[in-house]
């Protein structure tokens, strides 16, 4: 079972291979649930249990179930994002000279830039097209090895395995035709690909992308490594979770979030930093005849899992984990904290999620940083500036974080998934000041 969805989970990566082409699977799969599409231009009519999602940009996504009672409930909600670390091409993007032609590209996040040299790359992203009346937006994706970002040879720097420093000006910049090639030739390979005049192309938006396929390995095949795990393992195992559940808890409306942009900092109009998941909560809650003093009432009753994934302790170098508080691959789901809040779990989060935890038979483990390292950041906190719930930061044990192919534990995504199934069985009430109980259906 645990293979299964891994399997599954690598083929969803797969066919995302940007944020763009991830909502996009991620829509398609919420429609053949029968899922119904709703666009924040137009207004909405909800109903009691029925279940809808909308998308913002075509690159963040929220699907919501409704809660059955909708006089007396609050939100369940999972988030999740759909980006990762990658390299973009720029607006004039063609370096051409008289031997080669290259792409001039930009780095997206913080990535580890060597995992990117000598191997198979191509390019895909969204391509803004002029149409009578309008402008349309096309996905594009080549489904071929089209670029490499050629290493230097160790003939020429003598020190490459004392460290390099890599320029993202400079040695980054990826190979796309020899002396053959003309000015324009990425346009004309990207209208071919379309099948649309190279002149009805107003814009383009494309990024590089790994092209090795992921992979199940070691001797009991308990390993898998694929592009971007960060973060789309964890998108994929909560929809998995969210869709899976059939027996939502009917006082809660169910929510499931994908936001763009969390690797550099979620303050656009997708990101998690945005008002897009306090617009969505508050036009499901007025929709329901909710005013606003019971929308803060119903907050204060709801709970958000944070979902974005972990660093395992690594096989060469344990030294760099705290001495108590490292995952492992297939041990669980992990619970991350952070003493700055670089997270957003705490002593009741923390405990709450222990409880649906052992309910649902999925082992937790605890990460928290070395005291003298300084650690990463997600997207619970930076939502809860606009949302303000009982909130906790979980994941999935990886190695080699913002490599362009990461690894991780075959048994960890049906933790997780099965983890978000229950929880969305459970409404969170505040009973006090400093108490809470769970309701389980």
């Amino acid at each position: 079972m645990s293979l299964d969805l891994t399997e599954e989970l690598i083929d969803f990566i797969e066919k995302s291979p940007t944020a763009f082409h991830a909502v996009a699977e991620i829509r398609r799969r919420l429609l053949d649930q029968g899922f119904q599409e709703l666009t924040e231009a137009e207004a909405w009519h909800l109903a009691p249990g029925q279940t809808y999602f909308t998308t913002r940009n075509q690159s963040s996504l929220i699907a919501f179930k409704v809660a059955e009672d909708t006089h007396d409930y609050s939100f369940n909600l999972v988030a999740s994002h759909s980006d990762s670390p990658h390299y973009r091409l720029k607006e004039r993007a063609e370096l051409k000279d008289d031997k080669y032609l290259r792409l001039n590209t930009e780095p997206y996040g913080g990535m580890i830039a060597q995992s990117w040299l000598d191997r198979p790359l191509s390019l895909a992203g969204r391509v803004l097209v002029e149409e009578e009346g309008g402008i349309s937006s096309r996905l594009l994706a080549f489904d071929r090895d089209l670029v490499l970002i050629p290493n230097l040879a160790i003939h020429m720097n003598r020190k490459m395995n004392q460290g390099v420093a890599l320029n993202p000006q400079v040695d980054m910049i990826p190979l796309l035709a020899g002396k053959k090639a003309q000015k324009g030739d990425l346009k004309a390979l990207v209208a071919e690909e379309l099948d649309l005049p190279a002149d009805a192309i107003l814009d383009m938006e494309l990024s590089l992308y790994h092209r090795m396929p992921g992979r199940i390995w070691g001797a009991h095949k308990e390993f898998f490594s694929a592009p971007q795990l960060d973060n789309l393992a964890s998108a994929f195992t909560t929809l998995a979770g969210f869709l899976e559940g059939e027996a939502h808890h009917p006082q809660t409306t169910s929510v499931y979030a994908c936001f763009d942009n969390e690797e550099v900092g979620s303050g656009t109009k997708q990101g998690a930093l945005s008002t897009f998941l306090k617009d969505v909560l508050r036009r499901i809650h007025f929709n329901l005849g909710g005013d606003e003093v019971s929308y803060y009432q119903r907050l204060a009753s709801s709970f958000l899992i944070s979902a974005d994934n972990a660093h395992a302790i690594h096989p060469n170098h344990p030294e760099v984990m705290d001495e108590s508080n490292y995952p492992e691959l297939n041990a669980g789901v992990v619970v991350k904290t952070h003493a700055g809040q670089k997270y957003t779990s705490d002593g009741v989060s923390r405990a709450l999620i222990k409880v649906i935890a052992k309910e649902a038979g999925v082992p937790l483990q605890f990460f928290a940083n070395r005291s003298d390292q300084a650690g990463g950041s997600t997207l619970g906190n930076l939502a809860m500036q606009q949302v303000s719930v009982n909130a906790v930061d979980i994941g999935l044990a990886q190695l080699a974080m913002h490599s362009s192919y990461e690894s991780a534990g075959v048994d960890d995504p049906a933790y997780m998934r099965d983890l978000i199934v229950d929880f969305f069985q459970y409404r969170l009430r505040q009973d006090d000041q400093s108490g809470f109980k769970l309701d389980r259906k």
